[in-house]
């Protein structure tokens, strides 16, 4: 599989939801397989809140794939023999892209200067890359999670763009339960000392990780596993080298959460982590219409919805919510729902792949009505 990550540059000024303006940009972003001679094989991959423009394959010398590797490749569901994928890590990200800690015109890290965004704000970024690459139109766009929000931005806002869309474990709003797990992030973030009001250096927590942050991540992997996964997963095994009866010991579950969010801070900046919640807990795709009904009439694309019906996080019915509306609508044409039985929470849409691999390949094949 031919795999590139670029960086583009953009001096256009990006016209954003919030009546803001964002006079220049970067998009870094990874592609994969070859564009024909029309550009008519394009898929394109959004990811989730963590995620980044590397979806699938290694670099030289690096041990861990891309978060969905298992899906894009050489002969595999999303097949880059055949599509070309594009995968593009959104604005107020710290993986290349433009956020709160790059550098203004100024010469200094915007900080608290950078505008809040929304997940509308950074699919019109994405707009702006396909555009400079001359790609009007696409055969899909798939997410899931945060992607999914912003595949359905896709389909909301720029309804003859993909010809088709496919959401995994997400919603049309986001909802109280997720709103609150954020607070907790906000929160452990905001009250750490080491945090310094959002004053730090750049690479301040590289080595040791930003400890608040880290609090905060528990919660947020709690809210992506389930009750059921955890109990397979853990269970009640405690740390072998720990007694049982130190105060300090801990239950396997204990390490689990630990080791991943203390590593996680170590390479994810605190501020664009709170810009990027505070997009997610304003999403409503139904803002500034009577009903989600009214805001997907427009929808021309061929919709997939797939829910989970352990996610604790962006609940199966929230799902199928899209789907209804689409339904009610008169748009049940172009909407599909799929529920998995899956126990295994949130994130299964990153883990169970083999549960729903065959529904992507479908959606795929299939002609849009």
């Amino acid at each position: 599989m031919k795999l590139e990550t670029k960086t583009a540059s953009f001096d256009t000024s990006l016209y954003l939801e919030s009546g803001r303006i964002l006079e220049r940009f970067d998009l870094t972003y990874e592609t994969y397989g070859e564009l024909n001679a029309d550009k008519s094989n394009v898929i394109v991959v959004c990811h989730a809140l963590t995620g980044s423009h590397h979806a699938a394959g290694t670099y030289e010398g690096d041990t861990k794939a891309g978060w969905w590797d298992g899906l894009i490749g050489d002969g595999k569901t999303i097949d880059t023999q055949k599509y070309f994928v594009i995968c593009s890590n959104v604005i107020g990200s710290c993986f290349g892209s433009t956020g709160p800690m790059s550098d203004s015109n100024k010469g200094l890290p915007y900080r608290y200067k950078f505008p809040v965004l929304t997940i509308s704000d950074m699919v019109n970024a994405q707009m702006e890359l396909f555009s400079s690459l001359g790609i009007n139109e696409v055969e899909a766009v798939i997410g899931g999670s945060m992607g999914g929000m912003q595949a359905i931005a896709f389909a909301v806002d720029h309804p003859k763009f993909a010809k088709r869309t496919i959401v995994l474990a997400s919603t049309y709003a986001t909802s109280p339960w997720a709103i609150a797990f954020n607070k907790v992030s906000s929160e452990s973030i905001l009250k750490d000392p080491d945090f310094k009001n959002g004053y730090y250096e750049k690479g301040s927590f590289t080595d040791k990780g930003l400890s608040g942050m880290a609090v905060g991540r528990m919660a947020g992997h709690i809210s992506f596993l389930s009750h059921d996964s955890m109990q397979e997963k853990f269970g009640r095994d405690y740390v072998a080298q720990d007694g049982l009866y130190e105060l300090f010991g801990k239950f396997q579950v204990e390490r689990y959460l630990e080791y991943n969010s203390y590593n996680f801070t170590r390479s994810f900046d605190p501020l664009s982590y709170l810009y990027i919640i505070k997009a997610i807990n304003i999403f409503d795709m139904s803002r500034g219409f009577d009903t989600l009904s009214d805001t997907l009439k427009v929808v021309t694309s061929q919709m997939t919805i797939i829910g989970f019906k352990s996610d604790l996080l962006f609940q199966a019915e929230e799902s199928k919510k899209i789907h209804d509306s689409m339904v009610e609508a008169g748009n049940g044409k172009h909407s599909r729902y799929i529920e998995i039985d899956s126990s295994y929470g949130h994130d299964a849409f990153l883990v169970e792949l083999d549960l729903f691999k065959h529904h992507i390949k479908e959606a795929l094949d299939e002609q849009p009505n």
